[in-house]
């Protein structure tokens, strides 16, 4: 059996009251492998050694019936106990060497790990397979050393494939049907992807075992079909081939739709950021209340998460809205105000790239610096020196943005947008955009706009949404009647009006200003 486990839906017991509910932990196992699960392990740290292996014979009853191999989660002594198919063992529990004598080489031994170097050190050992993780914050272990997220798997995965091992994969904790296919998806790579899932709740928890663990396995054979992204090859130099064709239709389908842009944001700018969704098209709402987004994310239009507070009810609130956004596979732009500026602010971004699936990632380069996981970037406050050069911010927006698989957006002078795949420059705006508060705050506001209504090419939609912003910009400079800072935000909110009206109109000649060259991609982030 050893060779032929299929490890794609991964089930781990719980046998707190709070989770079964009265019912029994067999009856629960039974229900779920009749619904797809392909591996069991019984995981219970308060039981004493007779209670243990009462129940683990019980289940290897079931397990044995249906094929499914039985896995104790520390306890070689209760494997050996009742002959099954082997142990899944922690970095705190017995060494892996000494389990592997103990049960022989036929035995399956799982590792839990959770950083790269005991990743590898599992492997060398001989390691079955690994249970990565923790990727999300969860209720059933609290003895967790750090929430790694999706970036952690995918830097897990990547260095097993570098050094070629063979071993099988998992990830565990935090996974349910909202976001499983979200993690498989972020985490894999073309050298290597997981093999499957470890779920406790979101099967032992609910009413319909079965049921769940067949909409569970459902989902995770079908994951790769979830989340579309244009496939481009080496020859593509610019965006399609002529952004004065794309740009014009996305800000057509702004005006048309009027998409909802969602906001939650900080009070210095939400009347500007209402007033920018209006004069491009879209409908605004400013709304910081985490429970209002299960009703707003069925409106079609995408979530801005503006992170001006990150005080713990609004981090809180952030990551409800962020699910809420995900499960109805609505986009999300985040917008990680001065996110190297504080501990807090770093804890937060963490937390929040940890919880949900950002589509579009905007920042100055200290932030962007920060999200990549350099905390040696230091802002002070929003603002960000650069000391990156042109290469280094290519090779970060991209480098980020493949890890992420979204699209990434690097502010500043030059503004650097990439999707991993395609990685471009942009050189307008105008001065006065910096002397302004909350301009780039409100660019989200605008991208969030393009992507409601261009979700297959978010790239593309950001790019769309960006030359509007900064061309505007632009034109708004050069009036006149402009004299700073003061007379140019009402002409800019003009200007932006001005352009969406006459795009409607096809009159697109405010294009030939647009300048955007393509960046080819370097190894070195520079970060």
């Amino acid at each position: 059996m050893k060779g032929d486990i299929d490890y794609s839906l991964y089930l781990v017991t719980d046998s707190t009251p709070a989770i079964l509910k009265g019912r029994d932990l067999v009856d629960v196992v039974e229900a779920a492998v009749k619904g797809g699960v392909g591996c069991v392990q019984l995981r219970d740290k308060t039981g004493d050694t007779a209670e243990l292996t009462s129940i683990a014979r019980r289940l290897h009853e079931v397990t044995r019936k249906y094929r499914v191999p039985l896995l104790i989660n520390d306890r070689v002594d209760v494997a050996l106990a009742v002959r099954c198919e082997g142990v899944h063992i922690g970095q705190d529990d017995m060494e892996l060497a000494v389990a592997r004598q103990l049960l022989g080489p036929d035995a399956v031994i799982g590792v839990t790990v959770s950083t790269v170097e005991e990743a590898l050190r599992a492997c060398e050992g001989g390691a079955d397979y690994l249970g990565i993780g923790t990727v999300y914050a969860t209720a059933t272990k609290t003895n967790t050393k750090n929430i790694i997220g999706a970036a952690g798997v995918q830097e897990i995965l990547g260095a097993i494939a570098e050094v070629g091992a063979s071993v099988q994969t998992v990830c565990i904790g935090g996974i349910d049907e909202s976001n499983v296919q979200r993690i498989l998806y972020q985490s894999g790579s073309p050298q290597k992807a997981l093999d499957g899932v470890a779920l406790v709740s979101a099967i032992v928890g609910v009413p319909d075992p079965e049921a769940a663990a067949r909409n569970l396995l459902s989902l995770v054979k079908t994951h790769a079909d979830s989340y579309k992204t244009p496939t481009r090859t080496e020859s593509d130099t610019v965006i399609r081939s002529d952004f004065g064709l794309f740009v014009p239709a996305i800000i057509k389908k702004i005006h048309g739709n009027t998409p909802l842009s969602h906001n939650m944001t900080n009070l210095v700018v939400q009347n500007f950021a209402a007033n920018v969704a209006l004069a491009i098209g879209a409908s605004p709402i400013m709304a910081n209340y985490g429970e209002e987004a299960a009703d707003l994310c069925k409106l079609g239009g995408s979530l801005v998460i503006n992170m001006g507070s990150v005080d713990p009810v609004g981090l809180a609130n952030y990551v409800k809205a962020l699910k809420a956004y995900n499960i109805a596979r609505q986009p999300v732009v985040f917008d990680p105000v001065g996110a190297g500026a504080t501990a807090v602010r770093r804890a937060a971004v963490k937390t929040i790239m940890a919880e949900g699936y950002l589509d579009v990632i905007k920042g100055n380069e200290g932030e962007i610096r920060t999200v990549w996981g350099n905390h040696e970037a230091q802002q002070r406050g929003v603002d960000s020196s650069s000391t990156l050069d042109t290469d280094q911010k290519t090779a970060l927006v991209a480098a980020l943005a493949t890890r992420e698989k979204n699209v990434i957006i690097m502010t500043g002078k030059s503004d650097f947008v990439s999707d991993g795949q395609r990685t471009f420059r942009i050189d307008n705006g105008h001065e006065y955009l910096g002397a302004v508060t909350g301009t780039g705050c409100v660019l989200g506001t605008a991208i969030s706009a393009a992507i409601a209504v261009y979700e297959e090419d978010k790239l593309e939609a950001a790019v769309a949404a960006m030359l509007l912003f900064e061309i505007a910009a632009e034109v708004a400079a050069a009036r006149a009647d402009v004299k700073g800072p003061g007379t140019f935000l009402p002409a800019f909110l003009d200007e932006l009006y001005n352009l969406r009206q006459a795009t409607a109109r096809g009159e697109v000649g405010w294009l030939q200003r647009a300048k955007m060259t393509s960046v080819a991609k370097r190894e070195n982030t520079g970060s």
